[in-house]
């Protein structure tokens, strides 16, 4: 497998994840990539509800220093089931 990659390391890189309003989502995201992210500043993160406001999408912000970081945070939040989808 190739570790390749157009990303520069460190680069600012946004993570989206989405799932339904009825839970605390932002929280659940903040706490998954907090697990690989050591410092997230509050104004990194932002909510969006969707047209009707049955779901939501949260984007984190975070300084990312590896591939391997990026795929590990995107592998623990496709792993969570309230956690829809992850861009």
């Amino acid at each position: 497998m190739s570790e390749e990659t157009l990303l520069q390391f460190p680069c600012r890189f946004p993570i989206k994840a989405m799932g339904r309003t009825d839970l605390e989502l932002d929280l659940l995201v903040i706490e998954i990539v907090r697990r690989h992210v050591a410092d997230i500043h509050e104004d990194a993160v932002t909510t969006r509800p969707s047209k009707d406001g049955n779901y939501i999408a949260v984007t984190v912000i975070i300084e990312a220093s590896s591939k391997q970081q990026l795929d590990a945070i995107y592998q623990d939040l496709s792993d969570h089931p309230h956690v829809l989808m992850a861009l």
